[in-house]
């Protein structure tokens, strides 16, 4: 817990019970007609770790998402997710690790707890069909997935060569 949750009728303290039950919580926002949907977890920067974020997934989904990869990556001890690394999600959900430019801009909730120098990993989701926002014919909500940070250089260097003939 923070000082700031701390504080009489401080309007975090309901995040920090959960966050200091849980270990994280979940905040997410429903699309509109310019923004797609886009969900980010708030604790793990307290335990040491980036907070998780996806874009253009419906808020349950994300929500799930979210919790299963950040309640993963805190049981297990695992390292943190590599930019570039690829992993599944529910549901034969293929996702790959991106890291946030300027997470500050996006997780304001987490900047209020923890301040402006947190760091955050995108969790960039492939569509149904196993197309990536990076490659035209991804069909998600909204029509699009904002990326929020550069792909990584091995992601880049796996286009370029590829592991099969």
């Amino acid at each position: 817990m923070c000082g700031k949750c701390d504080r009489p009728g401080g309007h975090l303290r309901h995040l920090c019970e959960i966050i200091g039950e849980h270990g994280w919580a979940v905040i997410s926002f429903e699309g509109n007609g310019s923004r797609p949907p886009w969900a980010y977890t708030v604790g793990l920067t307290g335990r040491g770790r980036p907070e998780l974020l996806v874009t253009a997934m419906e808020p349950l989904p994300a929500r799930d998402v979210l919790n299963e990869v950040a309640a993963h990556l805190l049981h297990t001890g695992e390292p943190d997710l590599d930019p570039g690394e690829r992993l599944p999600g529910p549901g034969n959900l293929l996702m790959e690790a991106v890291a946030v430019e300027v997470p500050s801009v996006h997780l304001t909730t987490a900047v209020d707890l923890y301040g402006p120098r947190i760091r955050a990993t995108q969790l960039v989701h492939a569509d149904a069909q196993g197309h990536w926002p990076w490659h035209q014919g991804w069909q998600g909500p909204g029509g699009r997935q904002p990326v929020l940070g550069p792909r990584a250089a091995a992601s880049l260097a796996q286009l370029a060569n590829p592991p099969w003939p």
